[in-house]
């Protein structure tokens, strides 16, 4: 009601404006301005708080009960008896006898006697001679001219675009879940009938005797309580902003730099090498090597080992190891265990969930539109506000995102009436007000939006 209230003040407001400019001005222009308006609201929401309760319950455990028994264990020891003797035992040894001889090791060395001498030697030489001359050298210098051009140069300017995208949140919970497990497995021996039984490989019935034989037996089970993830997909619609590229041109002046090519002519020096040849003579000493052999005489004694044989006789004791093997009785201790049942009383913990109510405020955004008059001639214009029933969206308490910002669509451009004048139109509460739209609000510097 006061939204309407506001809109009827604002409506007699514009019309006496309109009144007033109408004598001034004969081409009225507006521009759209949008504001955004920020609603507070209480939003209540319930946070899920686990407990943990403990139960009594009654379990029956087994005690090993460890006792000691003594029995007796027979066994055979061999006793080693040691008996000694001698052997005489006969042996042919080589004894070494040692004898010095001298052997001839003269030899001739070979001295070098080394002698200098003189020799002439001529060679020629190049001797460099230098001339001087000119030579004229063209070449050619490029001079730098400047000319002033225009060039179209692109841009890009990247526009919003708000789209809805549908996604999907698991908002599942824990849930209890009774499983049984079974117990262990144990070996027994059980007293089995005489029965026939069938060969595997050959397919024939053999009899089988009666006794005892060891047959697995399955333990008590119980059973265990799990947490359980239980999934609860739910689909939501979530606001994105896109930015599409839009291409614009426009011209700009350029400096181009031109060369232009000169052609300079210059004097060069130019030093010119001449060689001369110039006979030489110089002395080279030289070095003559003389070999003369002498006589060396040298006597090296040299020893000699000869073997000679002899026999040895030596007594070497012989010891024997005789085994004596006797009967021993050891008593000795084992541990005996047997099981004893003990009932005991026991807290088993279980998760109770509870639902706690939170209450916070939430700033819900919606969007108003402003017509600001542009006078041509001059005049001074005032802006008015156009009603709009904004579509506003409250989050939901689990999760709290930004969303689209929504308004209605701008006010139509006001229309020449039959006698020529400009009058404004008011916005009416028709059937295309009323729908909303989903898009950005325009950028008042963009001057490239085709919005405005």
């Amino acid at each position: 009601m006061t939204r309407i209230l506001q809109g009827v003040t604002v409506l007699i407001l514009w019309m006496a404006a309109t009144a007033a400019t109408q004598a001034q001005c004969i081409h009225q222009t507006y521009r759209l301005v949008y504001q955004t308006v920020y609603d507070q609201r209480q939003v209540t929401a319930y946070r899920i708080e686990h407990e943990t309760v403990y139960d009594q319950r009654q379990v029956t455990r087994y005690r090993p009960v460890w006792e000691t028994q003594m029995r007796e264990r027979r066994y055979t020891v061999g006793r080693p008896v040691v008996e000694t003797s001698e052997r005489e035992e006969r042996r042919t040894v080589m004894r070494p006898v040692w004898e010095t001889h001298y052997r001839d090791d003269s030899y001739d060395q070979v001295r070098n006697v080394f002698e200098t001498l003189e020799r002439e030697e001529r060679y020629t030489v190049m001797r460099p001679v230098w001339e001087t001359s000119e030579r004229e050298e063209r070449y050619t210098v490029r001079r730098p001219v400047i000319e002033t051009a225009e060039r179209e140069e692109r841009y890009t300017v990247l526009r919003p675009i708000t789209t809805m995208r549908t996604q999907y949140v698991d908002q599942g919970s824990y849930v209890d879940q009774q499983t049984y497990v079974p117990g262990p497995v144990s070996n027994r021996l059980t007293w089995m009938p005489r029965s026939s039984v069938t060969d595997p490989v050959t397919g024939a019935t053999i009899p089988q005797r009666a006794g005892l034989v060891w047959v697995p037996t399955q333990g008590a089970g119980r059973h265990v309580v799990n947490r359980v993830w239980q999934p609860n997909v739910v689909a939501q619609q979530v606001p994105v902003t896109e930015y599409v590229p839009t291409e614009f041109v426009r011209k700009e002046p350029v400096q181009v730099q031109r060369f232009v090519e000169e052609v300079v002519v210059r004097k060069v020096p130019v030093r010119t090498c001449r060689m001369v040849r110039e006979e030489l003579v110089r002395k080279v000493p030289y070095t003559v090597c003389r070999q003369v052999v002498e006589r060396i005489e040298r006597k090296t004694p040299v020893r000699v080992c000869r073997m000679v044989a002899e026999e040895v006789v030596r007594k070497v004791p012989v010891t024997v190891h005789r085994m004596v093997y006797e009967e021993k009785v050891e008593q000795y201790q084992v541990q005996v265990c047997k099981m004893v049942a003990t009932t005991e009383t026991v807290q088993v913990p279980r998760v109770v969930e509870k639902r706690v109510p939170v209450t916070y405020t939430v700033r819900v955004p919606h969007r108003v539109v402003m017509r600001v008059p542009l006078d041509p001639c001059g005049c001074g214009g005032t802006p008015y506000y156009v009603p709009s029933q904004a579509t506003t969206y409250v989050p939901s308490p689990a999760t709290l995102r930004p969303q689209a910002q929504t308004f209605r669509k701008p006010v139509a451009p006001p229309q020449k009436s039959d006698a020529g004048a400009d009058e404004p139109t008011p916005a009416t509460n028709n059937a295309d007000d009323d729908a909303v739209q989903e898009t950005p609000a325009p950028d008042e510097n963009n001057l490239f939006d085709d919005s405005i």
